[in-house]
């Protein structure tokens, strides 16, 4: 069906924009995406930080993970000897349409992408190290949260993942291979699944990582939005205001010059002044708590602060917003874009979701009394101020509302009740078990 004239701003999205996963290979990623064996303390799973009852994120700006206890905004900073020593950097990015044949980057960096510097075809943390063979570059990034060690490895004397990590980045995947196949059942179901497996003994990381995306990348498709049917056709798809917000973000609001195309997203990096706090992405040499964003993978000077443009499908699902997580709700982060200065002014650290953690808060807010490193980062701004009303504001948002999906919040595969190690599931914070 022609695209019709009245909603040409806007680029459609449908199955043939996306990677084909095997069904089979999909059902063992949604196991193993919920299974805590593939963290160092098999204490935290990937859905701990990436549920669907939060939007397929965590709900925190910053998150807590290995050796943290509970989920979203009642997650702890763990206890005794498992108390955590670091919050995650960043915030915990949503996972829909991670499966789009168009990606070429990810993380807020940009320190994954599609590249034949090396022999794998990406160009990565771990360089000529990361294995052949991932499916996708989705598959490629599943393998990196496994080995982080304040994310899901743990600290280097706690576990043999650990201790591996901290010699090479790539000493811990076949130890967490094998812990996987002769775990349960998961050595049979990776022979029904991959045409190439024999025996349970042949699994490798690379299949493991293939399973996870092939869950990923069909779980959380979303291409059945009220603008999607807008754009297939359906005029009546738009409220007035979601209409109206359509033509500021595609017009005046200038919104679309990064969220471009029909994942709305350039993949580009862009300075946003967005207020800093957390423990910073340091890297060895930084000698106090940042993060330089782009710079600190490319380590080209005019990229310093700039992080990658997310996609917008299923945006509303999805707060707090930036790369940090700083503004709690869409109305919030839509002003900072069209004033941030000024919106940067009024911010306040009550508006940072971060959980008590008082083992180490008193980090939390320190940047700000660096006055040389906030010279910097307020320097640093590509957002060029729009002059729109609240008002128009609150139209962007009705739009930004109409990206949201139906199939995928609701789930494909959804939660398993079991997974083979037989350890806890997250099985949702709504429901308060875990």
């Amino acid at each position: 069906m022609a695209v019709p004239a009245y909603a040409q701003t806007g680029q459609q999205i449908g199955p043939d924009d996306f990677i084909q996963f095997d069904s089979k290979q999909a059902a063992l990623g949604q196991l193993l995406f919920y299974d805590r064996i593939l963290s160092g303390n098999k204490n935290i799973a990937c859905s701990t930080c990436h549920h669907p009852d939060l939007g397929t994120g965590d709900g925190l700006s910053l998150g807590i993970g290995e050796g943290g206890e509970g989920l979203g905004a009642g997650r702890t900073a763990g206890t005794g000897a498992s108390l955590i020593k670091k919050r995650i950097p960043r915030n915990a990015p949503g996972l829909w349409n991670l499966g789009a044949k168009g990606l070429t980057v990810m993380f807020h960096d940009g320190r994954l992408s599609v590249s034949d510097a090396y022999p794998s075809g990406f160009d990565s943390p771990a360089e000529e190290w990361l294995p052949t063979g991932f499916n996708s570059l989705l598959a490629a990034q599943s393998v990196f949260p496994l080995v982080a060690q304040f994310e899901m490895a743990g600290n280097p004397r706690e576990n043999e993942i650990a201790g591996a990590v901290h010699d090479r980045i790539d000493a811990a995947w076949p130890i967490l291979a094998k812990r996987v196949r002769v775990t349960g059942d998961y050595g049979a179901r990776f022979v029904d699944a991959f045409a190439h497996i024999d025996k349970g003994e042949d699994v490798t990381i690379v299949d493991i990582a293939n399973a996870l995306a092939a869950f990923i990348g069909t779980e959380w498709q979303s291409i059945d939005s009220p603008y999607d049917r807008f754009l297939a056709g359906d005029g009546t798809a738009l409220s007035d205001a979601a209409r109206r917000g359509k033509d500021m973000f595609f017009g005046k609001g200038n919104c679309a010059k990064c969220h471009a195309g029909p994942l709305f997203s350039d993949q580009s990096f862009h300075a946003l002044r967005l207020p800093p706090f957390g423990p910073g992405r340091t890297r060895r040499f930084d000698p106090m708590v940042r993060d330089v964003g782009r710079m600190g993978e490319s380590d080209v000077l005019e990229d310093a602060y700039r992080f990658r443009t997310p996609m917008l499908r299923n945006v509303a699902l999805t707060a707090p917003y930036g790369h940090n997580g700083a503004y709690p709700t869409l109305a919030g982060i839509i002003r900072h874009h069209v004033d941030p200065a000024g919106s940067f002014s009024r911010w306040t650290p009550a508006m940072a979701a971060l959980p008590d953690a008082p083992a180490i808060s008193a980090i939390d807010f320190v940047v700000w009394n660096d006055r040389l490193e906030m010279a910097r980062h307020a320097a640093a701004n590509d957002l060029v101020p729009v002059s729109i009303s609240e008002e128009d504001i609150a139209d962007i948002e009705a739009f930004l509302h109409s990206l949201t999906g139906a199939a995928a919040t609701k789930g494909r595969l959804g939660i398993p009740v079991s997974v083979p190690s037989g350890l806890p599931v997250d099985h949702g914070s709504l429901a308060g078990s875990n």
